[in-house]
């Protein structure tokens, strides 16, 4: 059995992150990014710095009550339209750095109940993501490694 998945460094099992906004953006566009892209959070940026995170969950909890049942993707994007990430995004986000280990950042995100977390480097630059998907895909890749996969 080789080294723990728990040591391995975040960089080696991370999202690399290119899809961020800038605090200014609306809504609709935060909503519009996650929903093309299948995504559920995404990193708010300034000049190259990470200043916050956004994810569906902040985004549902502000849209109309009507959504789903009256109103078009057109229309909830038309409410959403008039509010920026900055008044809903959660400032300075829980972060781990690209060469801690996956073992941490899953004790961050288990005792936080959040689902991922910004990966900085050493120039505090935001280099990716770590989320419990991720975490999920190395645990699984370790198993089937192992041949240990039952079906």
């Amino acid at each position: 059995m080789g080294k723990s998945i728990a040591a391995m460094p975040i960089i080696d099992c991370m999202t690399p992150f290119l899809i961020t906004l800038d605090r200014y953006a609306s809504l609709a566009e935060a909503y519009e990014k996650m929903t093309v892209n299948q995504i559920r959070r995404i990193p708010v940026v300034e000049r190259d710095k990470l200043v916050g995170i956004i994810t569906l969950g902040d985004i549902l909890r502000f849209k109309p009550a009507e959504v789903g049942r009256y109103l078009s993707f057109n229309e909830l994007s038309g409410k959403l339209d008039s509010i920026v990430v900055d008044l809903v995004m959660a400032r300075d986000p829980i972060v781990v750095n690209q060469s801690d280990e996956l073992g941490y950042a899953a004790e961050l995100m288990l005792e936080n109940k959040i689902g991922g977390l910004p990966v900085l480097d050493a120039s505090r630059r935001l280099v990716g993501l770590i989320t419990e998907s991720d975490v999920f895909r190395i645990l699984v890749h370790q198993w089937r490694e192992e041949g240990r996969l039952k079906h």
